[in-house]
């Protein structure tokens, strides 16, 4: 199943359009938070974080 499936259709549909595949971080961030966990993202500028604590 795709991660992406776990987002509103429209937003998810938005995002492929926009960005393509999910990063490493959006995908696991996306994951823990809709599991119920609290995150911690830290990685380089340009890798996802905005968009990975936004759409979860």
């Amino acid at each position: 199943m795709s991660i992406l499936s776990r987002i509103h259709p429209s937003i998810a549909r938005w995002f492929s359009e926009e960005t393509g595949q999910p990063t490493e971080v959006q995908e696991e961030s996306w994951r823990k938070i809709s599991g119920g966990e609290h995150v911690l993202i830290t990685t380089p500028t340009g890798s996802g974080k905005t968009l990975a604590a936004f759409l979860a």
